[in-house]
């Protein structure tokens, strides 16, 4: 089975640090762009991060700049997301994501194959 899993989420207060783990199983992460995602309530999908598989180039979106970091363990084929400096704002739900296309260029979901089903991150005193 094609899957990506996500883990780590929970409640955390402002200013608080929380890492995340996606794990993928039926294919090869190191051969696939991947991205992280969030979806807060009411809001749409935004883009967080995105690695281009070509050239190793990583973007980051605005909004978590500084505060929010890629990482990866290959051999256990999983990704991360290192999140600090967390703020109220950031509360959503997290996604990660693969596609064996996307040069992370046009945007960061375009070409995605595969997505996890989130894990909710909360942000509160």
């Amino acid at each position: 089975q094609v899957q990506l899993v996500e883990s780590g989420g929970g409640l955390v207060h402002p200013g608080g640090s929380l890492r995340l783990s996606c794990a993928a199983s039926g294919f090869t992460l190191d051969y696939y762009t991947v991205g992280w995602f969030r979806q807060a309530p009411g809001k749409e999908r935004e883009g967080l991060i995105c690695i281009s598989k070509y050239d190793g180039s990583t973007y980051y979106a605005d909004a978590i700049k500084g505060r929010f970091t890629f990482s990866r363990h290959s051999a256990k084929n999983m990704v991360y997301l290192q999140m600090n400096s967390l703020k109220v704002e950031d509360t959503a739900v997290y996604y990660c994501a693969a596609g064996y296309d996307n040069t992370c260029l046009i945007s960061y979901d375009n070409g995605m194959d595969y997505w996890g089903k989130g894990t909710l991150v909360t942000v509160s005193s």
